[in-house]
């Protein structure tokens, strides 16, 4: 997959009948319940059938399962994931036809048109921080319009069309399509290399950035911890654009006596007062500060957003809990980058310390992607070696065929673990039984990673039972 061609944007009316090739992803289905509530016609298509789908049709919409050039029919718009490879047969007919041909980004700019435009950008936290905004906003009668790339625990949505004059999205990076965005506001939580596969070096990932940051139109919310983030500040300051920094070392909005409280974190803004959140992790407090800023900037008051951050239960796949058995708690995580796997990971061991202060954490990793496994094989192994115990799968590969010589082994054999706490699980079926066999009472046990390793929790948790 190479960087998406920008295309401008163009209004929700001049779309017209709207078409998407994989309309069963988490950002592509967003953009349809969005477009389909404001009436406009829609079709698509995916691999196969979800829950997403069905909810898709219900509101309206007409899915196919599998793709064939005889369901462009009727079409002036054709909206395409960055999994649809060049090959598909829709994409062939929608270019035969010349019809418009647009990337999710460009249809998320759409029909973000004419609302106060907030985009959630960093490498990591997107979707905890644009989940942590929106889940506020609504519980302070804000009622936003929104599009995670992920669910809601509160509302099992992934985006919706809400009454308020705002719309909070998460801003993608990975294709470097979140350059179509031209938001009022914006946050950037952090900036590290990733997606080396499309950007090719990590200064490419900081220019992208950069780029982005120039395209937003009144308030840069920015993570002063993060060297990358940080590191964009001076250049917006520079062309007139307001800025406010967060974090422990942030200037608007300073963190201060950050710590775990039982699943939840507490942590204090200088000069507002503290915040008690529901999830855990010194990230997530991160993630708040970033919310609380950009709430301030709509008007809204501290206290009404300090307690709607506290209402807020999670996203989907973040850190999200999946059962328990045999004193034995199972979690499951869409973390697939070094960094977010050493978050995680210390938020298991603040979690296992505030509850039995005895238990263990032992790690789940599928890599996701041949190349990200390449390039950061060395930094998963450092990053798995907070946990206990640690089980690598074999890697995902979702748009990328397999790589000679790449695989899950390469993550496992750099983990610095004695050897009898770590193991290679090439076949995913194993799992549970290698979890029954090593946790205890007292243990979490954390699957992570970006492929269909979320499908193991379950599993997990039948097994111990």
């Amino acid at each position: 997959m190479s960087l998406v061609k920008l295309v401008d944007p163009v209004t929700v009316e001049e779309l017209g009948r709207v078409h998407f090739i994989g309309i069963g992803g988490a950002g592509m289905s967003g953009i349809a319940r969005i477009l389909l509530k404001r009436g406009v016609r829609v079709t698509g298509s995916d691999a196969r059938s979800s829950e997403m789908i069905t909810e898709l049709r219900e509101l309206g919409a007409t899915v196919h399962i599998g793709h064939a050039a005889s369901h462009i029919r009727d079409v002036d718009t054709v909206v395409v994931s960055t999994a649809i490879r060049d090959s598909n047969p829709e994409l062939g007919e929608a270019l035969k036809q010349g019809l418009r041909i647009i990337p999710r980004a460009a249809a998320l700019a759409s029909v973000m048109a004419g609302r106060t435009a907030v985009a959630i950008a960093g490498t990591h936290g997107k979707t905890t921080t644009t989940s942590m905004l929106t889940v506020a906003l609504q519980k302070c009668g804000a009622d936003p319009s929104y599009c995670v790339g992920g669910q809601l625990v509160t509302t099992g949505l992934g985006a919706d069309d809400g009454q308020g004059r705002t719309f909070v999205a998460e801003a993608d990076e990975s294709d470097g399509s979140f350059l179509m965005l031209a938001p009022d506001i914006a946050v950037i939580t952090n900036v590290e290399a990733d997606h080396l596969d499309n950007y090719g070096d990590p200064r490419a990932v900081h220019d992208s950035f950069a780029r982005f940051a120039d395209r937003v139109g009144s308030l840069l919310v920015v993570c002063a911890d993060d060297p990358g983030a940080a590191e964009l500040v001076r250049r917006a300051a520079e062309r007139g654009l307001r800025v406010k920094t967060y974090g422990v070392q942030g200037e608007d909005y300073r963190l201060s006596d950050v710590r775990p409280d039982g699943f939840g974190t507490v942590f204090r803004i200088e000069g507002r007062g503290e915040v008690r959140l529901a999830v855990p992790g010194a990230h997530n407090a991160l993630n708040a500060a970033a919310a609380i800023a950009v709430a301030d900037e709509l008007g809204l008051p501290f206290e009404e957003i300090r307690d709607g951050l506290g209402a807020f239960t999670g996203a989907k796949r973040r850190f999200e809990a999946k059962g328990e058995a045999g004193g034995i708690a199972v979690f499951d995580s869409y973390a697939h980058h070094p960094t977010e796997l050493t978050a995680d990971l210390r938020a298991a061991r603040d979690v296992v310390a505030s509850y039995s202060g005895s238990g263990r954490v032992i790690a789940v990793f599928q890599p996701h992607l041949y190349s990200r496994t390449r390039f950061f094989a060395d930094e998963f192994g450092q990053a798995l070696g907070l946990a206990d115990e640690a089980i690598v799968l074999d890697v995902y590969g979702a748009r990328e065929d397999p790589e000679p010589g790449v695989s899950g082994a390469m993550v496992a054999e750099r983990i610095p673990l004695p050897p009898e706490r770590v193991a290679y699980a090439p076949d995913r079926a194993t799992v549970p039984a290698l979890i029954a066999a090593r946790a205890r009472p007292g243990d979490i046990v954390l699957t992570m990673g970006a492929g269909d390793v979320t499908e193991l929790g379950p599993q997990i948790v039948a097994r111990l039972s």
